[in-house]
């Protein structure tokens, strides 16, 4: 419950809020600005993020769709956005065991061409978009996390409260002590990312999922590699399916050269998986060992990891995205296109969007209401359009398997080009944590150890993270039930957050004869991927915000 009345706190006053530093929350902010130049009237704005810095916590592939750059900032080549790879071949490979099969490029649709699309990295372009929102008159405050929604009196959003600082792990407040700020806004948009946990609040306070499908999520792992000269091909981007995955488990790996020698390598894995005893960042290190792409890494050095959930429930998935006083924007809504991997050009033109229905609302002296100009745009747009002709895909790939859910989604995809798709619209049915099954009824998996060049341990990759918490905070992985891990997780699923979670968070530890199981949480791990939040089987824990900057610090990711 919110603490709003029991501490004093400042305020500052906004017209706009925005609760995110990513490509929506700062195309919102640049937007808004713009418009204030061009119609001459003043609107204040600020963006706040969770991360350090811009884009601290922010990891994608990432191949970008530049159509909502080319919205946003027509001229964003000529004033140095740091995109300045173009995709120059795209490869597609089916992986088996020991060998792959590439497709031929002339059987996908249009729309999964990558050419025309640029390679980069996604938190390096955030921070250029905040230069380019700074310059506009936007204020942007790093290091104060989104903590608790502020509500009006007669229940609409009215801004937001920033994390308190200097809180002890016991909950008494440091010398340091420091409550968090109300920002107040006559609109709040909310631009937090996958799984936001403010979004995730509204969405259920407001019933914004109320007759929409479940959101569906896949978790993707990264590492950025520094390769041999020789071995780079600037501007090549390849996708794989298959191996290491059973063709009953949704995910694939993708590989992008770009820049000086730098390859990003990734590896998704939808987390409907069935499995408890699976381990999504063993997967993909033992990806990384196979015939087809192993040659790439021999003699490189890799120089960061991350990971990060995905939203991949797609059109149907979709909240009502307004609510009295605010929006959901980006991310927080599900705007990924999931056979493309491409979310940041939705995004951005989201946030344009929710952006112009706030300002005329704005301007028209409203607040506090609903920002039905947003979902019109939306149900308009490029982004609706987008969503709506590979709507099938993903729940053909989870009913029928990769091999079979694939080739028909690509069917469905070209019968839609030709305006010829299916007249109906697949349901997801359940939740991702519904679909893992009983230990019992499972097979353990002996993953292969790392050896230490190509594959890598969980603890050295979180080094890379360069995560950081402070340890005398609260823990803010929060367990609605303490007692649910080791009384029920673990006698029916092996406690599987021992594996789902890339970071080494979770542990089930014992006494020396194995006697006396008791779970921890090594929060100070946390790359804040949210795989938790949505896989646990019993929805036990509640990933929230910790203090002001805390997290990784991704380089170039």
């Amino acid at each position: 419950m919110s603490d709003q009345a029991a501490v004093e706190r400042e305020y500052m006053e906004y017209d706009v809020v925005i609760v995110g530093g990513g490509p929506a929350g700062l195309s919102a902010a640049i937007r808004l600005r713009q418009l204030a130049a061009e119609e001459d009237f003043d609107i204040s704005v600020c963006v706040i993020e969770k991360g350090s810095e811009i884009g601290a916590h922010i990891l994608s592939g990432a191949v970008i769709d530049p159509i909502g750059l080319n919205t946003l900032i027509p001229d964003w080549r000529e004033k140095g956005a740091p995109l300045d790879t173009q995709v120059t071949a795209d490869h597609f490979i089916y992986l088996g065991p020991a060998g792959g099969i590439r497709i031929p490029n002339i059987l996908f649709p249009p729309l999964m061409n990558n050419h025309g699309n640029y390679i980069g990295s996604l938190g390096n372009l955030c921070r250029w978009l905040a230069e380019q929102a700074e310059a506009l008159g936007v204020e942007i405050y790093p290091g104060f996390p989104g903590a608790e929604v502020l509500y009006a009196e007669d229940g609409s959003v009215r801004g937001v409260v920033t994390g308190d600082m200097g809180v002890a792990r016991d909950g008494s407040h440091k010398d340091s002590y420091t409550p968090g700020m109300e920002l107040r806004g006559k609109y709040t948009l909310f631009a937090e990312g996958v799984r936001g946990s403010l979004s995730k609040e509204l969405i259920r306070k407001f019933k914004l999922d109320e007759g929409r499908e479940p959101q569906k999520f896949g978790i993707g792992l990264k590492e950025l590699w520094e390769i041999d000269p020789a071995k780079h091909r600037k501007g090549l981007v390849q996708h794989t399916m298959g191996w290491p995955l059973d063709n009953s488990t949704g995910g694939g790996s993708f590989l992008y050269h770009f820049g000086d020698n730098l390859v990003s390598v990734g590896f998704v894995l939808h987390l409907n998986y069935k499995n408890p005893y699976l381990s999504p960042f063993d997967e993909f290190q033992r990806f990384k060992h196979h015939p087809s792409v192993v040659d790439t890494f021999v003699g490189g050095k890799r120089i960061a990891y991350g990971a990060r959930a995905i939203t991949e429930g797609g059109f149907q998935s979709v909240p009502k995205l307004v609510f009295p006083g605010g929006a959901l924007i980006g991310c927080s809504a599900g705007f990924v296109n999931v056979p493309r991997i491409k979310g940041s050009h939705n995004a951005i033109l989201t946030g344009i969007m929710g952006a112009e229905a706030a300002f005329e609302a704005v301007k028209d002296g409203r607040q506090g209401d609903e920002l039905t100009a947003y979902t019109q745009a939306y149900e308009k747009s490029a982004v609706y359009k987008d969503l709506k002709r590979v709507r099938n895909v993903k729940p053909l790939w989870s009913k029928l398997g990769t091999f079979f859910g694939i080739g028909l989604g690509a069917v469905d995809m070209w019968m839609n080009n030709l305006g010829l798709g299916l007249p109906f619209t697949l349901r997801h049915k359940k939740a991702d944590y519904e679909s893992i099954k009983k230990a019992s009824e499972c097979k353990p998996i002996a993953y292969p150890k790392p050896d230490g060049k190509i594959s890598f341990d969980k603890l050295s990759s979180v080094f890379l993270s360069a995560t950081n918490h402070e340890e005398d905070q609260p823990v803010h992985l929060k367990l609605k039930d303490p007692a649910i891990p080791i009384a029920y997780n673990l006698p029916m699923y092996d406690e599987p957050a021992q594996r789902y979670c890339p970071a080494a968070v979770y542990e089930v530890v014992r006494d020396a004869d194995g006697a006396n199981p008791r779970f921890q949480i090594n929060a100070q791990n946390c790359v804040h991927c949210k795989t938790c939040d949505i896989k646990d089987p019993s929805q036990n824990i509640v990933w929230t915000t910790p203090q002001g900057g805390d997290g990784p610090n991704y380089p170039n990711m």
